[in-house]
């Protein structure tokens, strides 16, 4: 898979930019991919992209298990949006925007559903995009990658995509950055053109309010949220319908959806979410922690592994019925 990098024509003329010098494509908006940007640390046995950790861009793993995790939490999605890629009625896009692709997931399967559709992914890391020998990755030239820290401003030209989709982006955009992005996103958008926005908030909570502060669960989200507070804002799912309107969108509409965490529910939907999320809520109790509470915190490893297995133990207790808050909106540019 060819990856290339968004090309910030000011900061590469005066050369001060952090976009490394790269040998620019004169008939596009993109740079050849330094290598600089694949370049790996390696933390407690897990791989981080290291511009990414240097720049304080995001925390989270890179290698082939951070895939393999996001792959799976693709397809829980899928279950909670009933296989719903695009959220707005009667949108059917000829260019799309992903911001923060991940694995890539979302992106491959607006490309296969919608074939006459370029679709753009961009994201801080090349690391986990499955390659051209991966069974599951075959799409047409629809669809393209690049590289680029959404925390700058956008470089694409405005009124260009009719839909822009953000998801799982707390962990990220800077804190202070978010009034920004969506303005942003709303530049880029042409007229009538949608943003989707879908963020957890990662507080757990308990359907039936028996979760404490003395559970391993609320500590391990207490610990994360002190973690990056300097740097990320991980409530933002709670001010999603706030920022839309703010920023000028029309049409906005957000909701919150309760992921529970294991199969608790009685209503046969969720409880079908739920036995989802519970085979992969370890993995991400661990990818979105791990750095954050031994690295910025400073917890050891053997604490933090504790506090994990703790956590796993409760996720998995029905009686808890714990869930991760879901916030998701949509907006419309006015036309």
């Amino acid at each position: 898979m060819t990856y290339t990098a968004r090309c910030h024509d000011p900061c590469v003329l005066s050369g001060e930019t952090n976009l490394l010098p790269s040998t620019r494509s004169p008939d596009s908006q993109t740079e050849n991919l330094d290598e600089t940007y694949r370049h790996t640390i390696t933390v407690h046995g897990r791989e981080y992209q290291q511009y990414s950790i240097d720049n304080e861009i995001s925390f989270q793993p890179v290698d082939r298990d951070e895939a393999n995790r996001l792959k799976l939490q693709n397809k829980v999605f899928n279950k909670i949006f009933d296989n719903r890629l695009i959220f707005p009625r009667n949108c059917e896009p000829q260019r799309v925007l992903d911001c923060g692709h991940g694995a890539g997931s979302w992106a491959i399967q607006v490309a296969e559903e919608f074939p006459e559709c370029e679709v753009i992914g961009v994201d801080i890391s090349p690391h986990m995009i499955p390659d051209g020998d991966d069974d599951d990755f075959d799409v047409g030239e629809n669809l393209e990658f690049q590289v680029d820290d959404l925390n700058r401003p956008f470089t694409f030209p405005p009124r260009y995509f009719d839909l822009v989709n953000s998801r799982m982006m707390a962990t990220g955009i800077d804190g202070s950055r978010w009034s920004s992005y969506i303005q942003d996103i709303k530049r880029v958008l042409k007229p009538g053109g949608w943003v989707q926005l879908v963020e957890i908030y990662f507080n757990v909570q308990s359907d039936n309010g028996s979760l404490t502060e003395k559970h391993a669960l609320r500590q391990w989200s207490t610990k994360l949220m002190s973690s990056v507070e300097d740097v990320k804002d991980l409530r933002v799912g709670t001010r999603l319908r706030d920022l839309l309107l703010a920023a000028g969108l029309k049409e906005v509409e957000s909701t919150m959806i309760p992921v529970p965490l294991c199969e608790w529910s009685s209503e046969p939907r969720m409880r079908d979410i739920g036995k989802a999320s519970r085979k992969i809520t370890r993995h991400l109790l661990t990818a979105v922690a791990l750095y954050p509470l031994t690295q910025r915190l400073h917890m050891s490893h053997d604490e933090f592994q504790q506090l994990i297995d703790q956590a796993q133990k409760e996720a998995e207790n029905p009686s808890l019925k714990t869930y991760f808050p879901l916030y998701v909106a949509i907006g419309r540019k006015p036309s």
